[in-house]
């Protein structure tokens, strides 16, 4: 890969996979509860909670929202003109969208643009965390152009649901 090969990383909300263990997941949340309203920092126990939950064994039958992206990523793919389109997650799998960065910055990617799959305004994650995790890693990485293809635009999204649903 060249020093200014360019990259798109298509971000998902993620799931929690049907097959792991309520009680990770009941505790998970409940620390994040806890440090939410505490204003307190993460605990490495909630860190060990979500690194398990974002790590556990995915397949199309546990996880059909991980399967469901993966299918639109294979059809975006092609569509971006010699891009190289990875996948990260805003909570519940893996990779994060650190993760993701992280690992383009290894391979020598120079530009990179991140878009969410949530697209409409007024949600938390497209607005405020997703932004904020870019904000971090461009100061982690500094050499990476990295750029945030938000918001989306709401006539072309308007045009593309109006299509859709002529097929209905």
């Amino acid at each position: 890969m060249s020093a200014n090969h360019r990259a798109v990383i298509l971000v998902g909300h993620g799931g929690l996979p049907k097959d792991c263990p309520r009680e990770i997941i009941q505790q998970f949340k409940q620390l994040e509860r806890e440090r939410k309203t505490s204003g307190k920092p993460v605990t490495a126990q909630e860190r060990d909670l979500e690194k398990r939950i974002r790590e556990w064994p995915r397949t199309p039958e546990n996880d059909p929202y991980k399967a469901g992206l993966e299918q639109l990523a294979e059809r975006l793919e092609p569509l971006l003109e010699g891009a190289d389109l990875i996948l990260a997650y805003n909570e519940f799998c893996a990779p994060t969208v650190e993760d993701a960065v992280a690992d383009l910055a290894m391979r020598k990617v120079s530009h990179i643009t991140v878009v969410p799959t949530m697209l409409t305004p007024g949600g938390s994650h497209s607005e405020i965390e997703i932004p904020e995790i870019l904000d971090d890693l461009r100061v982690r990485h500094p050499s990476l152009e990295i750029k945030y293809a938000w918001p989306t635009d709401l006539d072309l999204m308007a045009r593309m649901l109006a299509n859709h649903l002529k097929k209905f």
